[in-house]
């Protein structure tokens, strides 16, 4: 006999509860939360045995990945596609999903059947878009469904090498008693889809809308329910785009793809360091140049920094591409260590290209580009500037110096600052680029602005 359980979830964050609650307190929305009714059987009937196998006894290949035709997306996903597996690609609108995944369909290196299934497009829609990026393969199929069930019968029939869903959000089964979009819609569509492409061996790409927050409209859930998460990344204005893993189960989460969006689809940025630096003013203060490390790329960013007096009874501290509260802390560790009065001043961070940085090795550049505005006096041209800083001021290590350092040099820099314990892992470029070692904020500034 059956038994309804019925509960509310929050649409926004995927929370649950029992009773409905007006605002959620996971993550703060207000009237997010949907009622659902599961269905949980009290059956007693007798379970089959589960089947044990030794690692001897399985049965795979080493080289089951197919290579996607996109030099950037294989590096981002450990090398190709793992046959079988299942990846969810999350973006905002408009950022270049549905583009990237129909050029993989023109590209991927397979005889085998590929399968592009748009619930958002009408089929002569996504035919005019397929003419656009030149779409030409005869083994591609494209079609316009909404139906779950229908589209896991044409995975399975077909058995195609990969698979598009595009996208989680407007697929629906008429088993669920919930609308497309909605919390249990989504997790069983996706858990239906999973199934199909793991029983016919099917490479699957799943397309995911993103939230305001950046996350992955939906249940939490629904990230743990597939092999790989991506995240299409990139500001609005901009053609600069960042492809971003965030799990993957076959391969490294700290690779990028990078790309430039075109008339004619996505491009792969060959020299990303010089893309992001291209138009860089070199006589104005304010700018700073970090290598950045991205998995085993390191990416040459600009930092730029704006400092002038306030208007306001509250300075304003914005920033764009940067945690917006550690440029706060490292504004109050440069007024308590170098007597630089910023209190009374405003303050604006960007990240040129729309690239976000993460790491702490950027704290050093951020102050340099910060007091180079102050003061007025430019950073020096060709000069790189990396460290983490502690509270005290105190300029720490930071990981891959000789990674960054080597990119350095390639870019024809001819000055690093960085910290001093980080100087014996890079001695062997001493004949290639001056390297100076900095162990507080006071000595770095001074360092690296000319006079």
């Amino acid at each position: 006999m059956a038994k309804n359980n019925n509960y509310f979830v929050c649409t926004s964050c995927g929370y649950e509860t029992v009773k409905w609650m007006g605002k959620c307190p996971s993550c703060q929305e207000w009237n997010t939360f949907e009622e659902v009714s599961e269905v949980k059987s009290s059956k007693t009937d007798k379970v089959r045995e589960i089947e044990l196998d030794t690692v001897f006894d399985i049965d795979y290949n080493e080289s089951s990945r197919i290579s996607s035709g996109i030099e950037e997306m294989d590096r981002v996903l450990g090398g190709g596609i793992v046959s079988g597996s299942v990846i969810l690609v999350g973006g905002d609108p408009g950022i270049g999903k549905s583009t990237i995944l129909l050029q993989l369909c023109q590209h991927v290196q397979t005889d085998k059947d590929i399968l592009y299934i748009s619930a958002e497009e009408s089929i002569s829609q996504l035919g005019l878009r397929a003419k656009r990026i030149g779409l030409k393969r005869s083994n591609v199929k494209l079609a316009s469904e909404t139906d779950t069930d229908v589209i896991c019968k044409a995975i399975i029939d077909t058995k195609p090498a990969v698979a598009v869903v595009d996208s989680i959000q407007t697929v629906y089964s008429d088993r669920i008693p919930s609308i497309a979009g909605s919390v249990n819609q989504i997790k069983n569509s996706a858990l239906m889809l999973v199934n199909a492409a793991k029983r016919s061996g099917t490479s699957l790409f799943i397309v995911g809308h993103v939230t305001k927050e950046g996350n992955i409209a939906g249940p939490k859930l629904l990230e743990h329910m597939v092999d790989t998460v991506l995240y299409f990344e990139g500001e609005s204005g901009s053609s600069f785009r960042i492809l971003r893993s965030v799990k993957n189960r076959f391969g490294s989460t700290n690779e990028i793809g990078v790309f430039e969006m075109s008339n004619t689809g996505l491009t792969q940025v060959a020299n990303p360091s010089a893309f992001m630096l291209e138009g860089r003013n070199m006589n104005a203060p304010g700018t700073v140049v970090l290598p950045l490390l991205e998995g085993s790329r390191t990416l040459m960013v600009e930092i730029q920094a704006l400092v002038c007096p306030t208007n306001f009874s509250m300075p304003r501290r914005m920033a764009s591409g940067i945690d917006q509260y550690r440029i706060n802390m490292l504004m109050a560790v440069m007024e308590k260590n170098t007597g630089m009065r910023l209190y009374n001043y405003d303050a604006y961070i960007n990240v040129a290209g729309g690239i976000k940085v993460n790491e702490t090795a950027s704290d050093l550049a951020v102050i340099v580009a910060i007091a180079s505005s102050y003061k007025g006096k430019k950073a020096y041209e060709q000069c790189v500037v990396i460290g983490e800083v502690g509270l005290t001021g105190e300029i720490r290590s930071v990981n891959g110096m000789d990674k960054r350092i080597n990119e350095a040099v390639k870019m024809g820099y001819t000055k690093a600052i960085i910290p001093k314990v980080n100087l014996k892992a890079v001695s062997q470029f001493k004949d290639k680029i001056e390297i100076i070692g900095v162990e507080n904020v006071a000595k770095a500034i001074e360092a690296s602005l000319s006079k």
